[in-house]
């Protein structure tokens, strides 16, 4: 017999079907982006979202290093190649905020870079979002304690194999520069049109819970959403600068 949390992620997955119907039928275009720290749960998440969803409609967006010539380029050139068409939702599994957090920390660019990327992000965003583009942020947020258990797993778990990075070696170590990085870009890329979603992952379930019933607020048609309870406020939350000071955001 099926449990409540299965019963309830099968709503929400008919709900995003539901969502895409209409998206398709009016041509909307749909931008989610996944970003958090190493482990707190981005692929987990997306694979629920999108395991209903059309193939066609739905891309799912994780881009490898950049190339030589990439790296010559307008930093969001390689990633406007990826945006969404009509009747398309775009799922980045990172995005750009890589130069808000990882590029920064583990020195892949210069002070300089980072600087230009938090000066043009609000305004390459304002332009997504006056063109027409529906964009969700999500910050996946995860304890320190949480995050060493988790990436012990994937150096002991067969099946976890393939989620090994090399960037997982210094995750931990690393600690208190990503959080001055994430503090910093959360702060500088937050807005009213484009605003920062928070949501804790230490439990998996509830935080993948949240951000469908979130999605589901924010992109699907009225009569869809008003089926679906609102996130868990404990577990989801618009980011404020509160957060930094108050133990919601992980430190």
């Amino acid at each position: 017999m099926a449990n409540s949390d299965d019963d309830e992620l099968e709503a929400l997955q008919v709900a995003l079907v539901r969502y895409q119907v209409d998206a398709i039928a009016q041509g909307r275009r749909d931008l989610v982006v996944f970003e958090g720290r190493d482990t707190a749960g981005k692929d987990g998440a997306i694979k629920r979202i999108n395991e209903y969803l059309s193939v066609r409609n739905t891309r799912v967006v994780a881009l490898p290093k950049p190339t030589e010539r990439e790296r010559s380029q307008w930093y969001f050139q390689r990633y406007v190649a990826h945006l969404p068409a009509a009747g398309e939702l775009v799922i980045l599994n990172r995005s750009w905020y890589n130069r808000g957090g990882v590029e920064p920390v583990m020195g892949f660019c210069t002070p300089e870079q980072k600087a230009v990327f938090l000066d043009e992000t609000p305004v390459f965003e304002r332009m997504l979002i006056g063109d027409g583009v529906r964009m969700v942020k999500l910050w996946l947020d995860i304890s320190r304690k949480e995050q060493a258990t988790r990436l012990e797993a994937r150096k002991t778990d067969p099946l976890k194999t393939l989620k090994i990075s090399p960037l997982d070696a210094v995750a931990q170590e690393k600690w208190d520069d990503y959080s001055r990085a994430r503090d910093e870009m959360l702060s500088r890329t937050h807005s009213a049109e484009s605003p920062w979603v928070i949501v804790h992952t230490d439990k998996k379930a509830r935080a993948r819970t949240a951000i469908m019933r979130h999605l589901l607020h924010a992109l699907a048609p009225a009569e869809v959403a008003k089926s679906v309870p609102k996130p868990d406020p404990d577990v989801l939350y618009t980011f404020d600068t509160a957060a930094f000071s108050d133990g919601r955001l992980e430190r």
